[in-house]
């Protein structure tokens, strides 16, 4: 079911994918905050369809297109354990500092948050290579 927030109007086009990290200082008096923070921050998004309105935004400094979106599947890996297919996992940034492993991006990158709620949509058979010697896996989840 789509969700409504705001986006800078550049962005706003169906098929647009971005991470929501939450609000900033200049939205705290923003007028349309209950519209544009309605989103769980470290989770990724996809617009679905762009609505015709628009309002200033102070955070970004151009107008922000009001957009209808749902949630985008992404990458993450979790504990092997807990990798099951239609659970809800929390889950969040492991502690890495291995840049040179191939799933630092999913693992400890910095899209994510400490701490989100993901449900798993797809879980991969195989092990999750981990440079540190986590026992992990990779899953598909929003």
């Amino acid at each position: 079911m789509p969700e409504i927030t705001m986006i800078a109007r550049g962005q706003a086009r169906p098929g647009f994918t971005f991470f929501y990290q939450g609000g900033a200082p200049p939205c705290r008096p923003c007028p349309y905050r209950n519209a544009c923070l309605t989103l769980e921050p470290g989770h990724r998004y996809q617009v679905q369809s762009v609505r015709p309105v628009a309002h200033p935004c102070a955070l970004q400094e151009v107008e922000a297109s009001v957009v209808d979106v749902a949630p985008a599947p992404r990458a993450l890996l979790v504990e092997a354990g807990a990798a099951i297919e239609g659970s809800t996992v929390e889950s969040g940034r492991f502690e890495c500092a291995r840049l040179d492993c191939p799933n630092w991006d999913a693992c400890a990158g910095p899209s994510l948050s400490a701490k989100s709620k993901f449900r798993i949509l797809r879980v991969d058979p195989a092990k999750a290579t981990c440079l540190i010697g986590r026992n992990l896996k990779r899953v598909e989840a929003v």
